[in-house]
């Protein structure tokens, strides 16, 4: 892959996690094609997730923007339980590996992360950690996120878990 779009890539990724960290909802939301797919699946036994969102369990599953969308419409609200007070996180991205998405249009991207996120909330620490599958498409001088697969390594979740986590 050209060194360029490695470059570009990586700083699109570390600007989302950016955007989140800072709960710059808007902006983190626009990084997102309004058909984009969010998916965190469910581990199925030790060594395998589910793959199908709509045949089995999710940890989150949204077909579209539109659930992140109401997600961040009721972290505003401030009546979400799960999120009141919102927990400080701190994205860490690493081992970007970009490709070309096989089946794609031209100019589409296959882009897999490692990602660990440190989260505080109501005075304790914690930290959620896995790796992501992202598909880009073009859009102007940068991308939009039409499909995000977070797989979670540490699914005994002794907290709230959202996509901020992520």
């Amino acid at each position: 892959m050209n060194q360029n779009i490695q470059h570009a890539v990586e700083q699109f990724l570390y600007r989302n996690a950016e955007l989140c960290d800072a709960q710059e909802w808007d902006a983190y939301l626009e990084m997102f094609d309004e058909e984009s797919e969010f998916h965190v699946p469910q581990w199925s036994s030790e060594h395998e997730y589910t793959a199908d969102p709509k045949r089995s369990m999710s940890l989150i599953y949204y077909a579209n923007r539109s659930g992140l969308e109401d997600r961040v419409y009721r972290i505003r609200t401030g009546k979400s339980a799960a999120c009141t007070p919102m927990p400080r996180t701190q994205h860490i991205i690493g081992n970007v590996r970009v490709a070309p998405l096989a089946g794609g249009a031209d100019g589409e991207l296959e882009v897999k992360a490692n990602w660990s996120t440190n989260y505080y909330r109501f005075a304790v620490a914690g930290h959620f950690f896995g790796y992501a599958t992202y598909h880009l498409k073009p859009a102007g001088e940068s991308w939009k996120i039409t499909r995000k697969h977070v797989v979670l390594l540490n699914d005994t979740i002794n907290a709230v878990l959202d996509f901020y986590h992520l």
